[in-house]
């Protein structure tokens, strides 16, 4: 049987277990960082001759500025020659998931108070972003999806696309998805140097306004280190899930208990009940499951280092112990979920009752799979339509607005030591209507 870490709330240290199980190591230490710099760097200074010296290093093939670029002719070739169902499910999941944004639109407002000043804001969408696709131990046309779409929504003017391409081998439902959801431009690259590319340019990629999408270790640091030269939704880690179980079919939560290990070995996997028995019967069924998974190594690998059977006494502590690991993907299997969900405060996404499992969120629900991680729910969101949107102050005021309340500022402005601050406002009190 798999060797899972189990963790009673009764017992002394429990606190103490459960900290040491969320620390695990990002893996983005001094020599990730200098190398990434130094990346990012090269890019920066030589463009296009530093992306295919790195990309005939890690992707393993020879390219040139022309030939990493993937057109959108290239994409539609790419939908015509996928299969009818593939067509099929991408369209369904590229519908549902602009529904969901297009319930996220926000307006331009604007009020006037009770001094005669007209305030309000303005939103307005990002020129260019930049969509990093994960590739490597998978290929992703979901992520393509979930980042293409709210951008389209929001109204982005350009959208382009990374991907690496292991040996120069582009997969096609990648390009399919990229097509249908409304990606402009495509460059065959990933890693750090593509990241590079995003956000500095080089002669054939442009340049953009913001940066998303996950990727490995190397791509974390790459959108760290670039952040302020152009922006980032969010820095994303291992994916991690934690189900909430109060009975029910044993395999089903094991199936969902391992959606999120077959991802990496550094993914994390909690299954959190009142029920021993249960979890005993969940670990029963985990294994049965890892003996035909395709990805079974790398899904014991990250049940075995990073996950965790918790039992807890009821499910108010159920709920505490959720909101201190506050993970990217929360399945409330129980029979009434609304029972505890008031008191969840910590999660990414949430997915309600036994007939919910994460994998619906993933692909073909609506609301996105691009996460906080790493605890980060916590002070973060999902990615949405407002992540591709930025919002200005709008200010207006007649000379009697600035009469009532302009004295106050150039006071304000005379205490901080900022006198032409202040002579702005008391040239304009001074002069008469």
């Amino acid at each position: 049987m798999s060797k899972i870490l189990r963790l009673d709330s009764q017992q002394d240290g429990f606190a103490e277990k459960l900290d040491a199980l969320l620390s695990r190591e990002a893996d983005t230490g001094a020599d990730v960082q200098d190398l990434v710099a130094a990346i990012l760097a090269d890019v920066k200074a030589r463009g296009n001759a530093a992306l295919c010296d790195y990309t005939e290093r890690f992707d393993g093939w020879a390219c040139t500025g022309e030939t990493i670029e993937i057109s959108r002719a290239r994409m539609e070739q790419a939908w015509n020659a996928v299969s009818d169902m593939d067509r099929e499910s991408l369209q369904l999941a590229t519908d549902r998931i602009r529904a969901y944004h297009e319930k996220q639109q926000q307006d331009d407002w604007e009020y006037t108070d009770e001094v005669g000043m007209t305030l309000g804001q303005r939103i307005t969408p990002l020129d260019r972003v930049g969509l990093y696709v994960p590739g490597g131990k998978a290929a992703y046309p979901s992520s393509v999806l979930m980042n293409a779409v709210p951008a389209v929504v929001a109204g982005v003017q350009e959208i382009v696309m990374v991907v690496p391409t292991p040996g120069g081998e582009i997969n096609e439902l990648v390009l399919a998805a990229a097509y249908v959801s409304g990606v402009q431009r495509g460059f065959a690259v990933g890693g750090a140097q593509a990241v590079a590319a995003l956000a500095y340019g080089t002669e054939t990629i442009p340049a953009v306004d913001k940066i998303v999408g996950p990727g490995n270790k190397f791509v974390a640091a790459a959108k760290r280190q670039v952040f302020g030269t152009c922006g980032i939704d969010m820095i994303a880690g291992p994916s991690e899930i934690v189900v909430v179980a109060d009975g029910g079919n044993p395999a089903w939560i094991a199936a969902d208990f391992l959606s999120q290990a077959e991802h990496d070995e550094a993914a994390q996997s909690i299954l959190i009940s009142t029920d021993a028995h249960l979890l005993t019967q969940v670990a029963q069924s985990i294994e049965a499951h890892l003996q035909v998974l395709p990805r079974a190594r790398i899904a014991r690998a990250s049940v075995e280092t990073h996950g965790a059977l918790i039992l807890v006494k009821d499910w108010a502590e159920a709920a505490d112990v959720v909101n201190v690991i506050a993970p990217e993907h929360l399945e409330l299997a129980l029979e009434n979920p609304d029972e505890i969900l008031p008191s969840i405060r910590h999660a990414g996404a949430i997915f309600i009752g036994h007939f919910v499992p994460e994998a619906l969120g993933d692909y073909i629900a609506g609301p996105n799979h691009v996460l906080p991680t790493n605890r980060t729910a916590r002070f973060s969101s999902p990615l949405g339509l407002y992540d591709f949107q930025k919002r200005s102050s709008v200010i207006r005021a007649t000379r009697a607005a600035v009469q009532a309340i302009g004295p106050a500022a150039a006071h304000l402005a005379h205490r901080e030591g900022l006198q032409a601050h202040a002579l702005t406002l008391e040239l304009r009190l001074k002069e008469k209507g």
